[in-house]
């Protein structure tokens, strides 16, 4: 290369930065000595062998096992595989469980409440209200038989009566009347006067009819110098309850297995 001019063109004024400015930039510059530059390179051969060694273990994992440590694993997978499916269809299992007997428990507990309130007014342990007859027997003679009445309220119950009451009384299967002292009659232990006014829920057509059948209840009343009136109703309430005794003798018939 040709020498360097032994003097060179002066630099413009501010082209370079004062001397002790380039002093402090060369004296902060990284260096690196002989001892930093083998460990970097050594650093590098590691990670590169490293990175081979995983590769060729990943490559040659499955290649460089026998027959039978493939088969050992081959048996493991399925077992597991078989295993993991097991518990997915238990759990499927469990869960239809709850749904198929939440929904039975509901539907249970709904047929529980039905019954439990049909029987209810049935007993006459609850109030109850619907369509039927309001039926007024007046007798100001005392003259109507016991028995009168009473055919009175079987008839009712031939034709379809749910729920009566006879003046505050609440009627039910084991209702009785029988003659009683003076004008009137003694019905489940209670005197009851004339006039006789009942209120009875059911079909109010079909009852009414019975009520007229030729030689049947109301005619009887009749016969007996009463006179009976009956009176349809879209809607009517019977207030009256009455304790239903616990059975003294009778239990539950336990439900045969299978």
């Amino acid at each position: 290369p040709a020498p360097a001019p032994e003097h060179a063109a002066p630099a413009p004024a501010g082209a370079e930065p004062p001397e002790a400015w380039r002093t402090l930039g060369r004296s902060l510059r990284p260096r690196a000595n002989r001892a930093q530059v083998l460990a970097g390179v050594l650093c590098g051969m590691l990670g590169f062998a490293v990175v081979v060694q995983v590769r060729q273990t990943h490559d040659e994992g499955l290649s460089t096992l026998r027959q039978s440590e493939l088969v050992g694993i081959l048996d493991q997978t399925t077992r597991q595989g078989d295993e993991l499916e097991r518990e997915a269809d238990s759990l499927e299992r469990t869960r239809q469980k709850l749904l198929t007997g939440s929904t039975s428990s509901q539907a249970a507990l709904d047929a529980a409440m039905s019954s439990a309130a049909t029987q209810g007014i049935l007993a006459g342990r609850l109030p109850a209200e619907g369509p039927g007859l309001t039926i007024t027997v007046t007798d100001p003679d005392g003259v109507v038989a016991a028995r009168s009445l009473l055919n009175l309220l079987e008839e009712l119950r031939n034709a379809g009566a749910e729920a009566v009451q006879l003046n505050d009384l609440r009627i039910t299967a084991s209702s009785y009347v029988v003659e009683g002292e003076g004008r009137g009659v003694v019905v489940d232990g209670v005197a009851v006067e004339p006039p006789y006014r009942w209120l009875v829920i059911g079909d109010p057509a079909t009852m009414g009819n019975a009520m007229e059948i030729p030689g049947g209840a109301f005619a009887t009343i009749r016969n007996d110098g009463g006179r009976p009136t009956a009176v349809q109703q879209d809607e009517l309430s019977i207030p009256a309850t009455r304790t239903v005794p616990e059975p003294r003798f009778a239990t539950p018939l336990a439900p045969e297995e299978g």
